[in-house]
């Protein structure tokens, strides 16, 4: 987004929403790589049933509630954004399970 001080307000604001415009639809075309977001469901999964063999209710409610939030608050931002169905189901799973990529 340039910014020019001497285009009208109106000529500004509609350039904006037409780079957004191109920008979201650059995202949906780009297909996401969701291995390490497997990756980091599998540890998640592991740690759940860990803390579930324990018998540490407590920390399975916390960890569970956490990635809950996590993936409910990412969905709403990729419906937000734009994006509705699947590939909205696809981001926000990879916002919230992607840190798998770090292993």
């Amino acid at each position: 987004m340039n910014f020019d001080e001497n285009e009208p307000q109106s000529v500004r604001e509609e350039r904006f929403a037409a780079e957004r415009a191109d920008r979201r639809e650059a995202r949906k075309a780009a297909s996401l790589d969701l291995r390490g977001a497997h990756l980091g469901v599998a540890i998640v999964t592991i740690a759940l049933a860990l803390l579930s063999w324990n018998g540490k209710l407590v920390a399975l409610g916390i960890v569970g509630g956490v990635f809950l939030l996590w993936f409910s608050a990412a969905l709403a931002w990729a419906y937000a954004d734009g994006d509705h169905g699947r590939h909205a189901l696809q981001r926000a799973y990879s916002v919230t399970f992607g840190w798998g990529d770090g292993f």
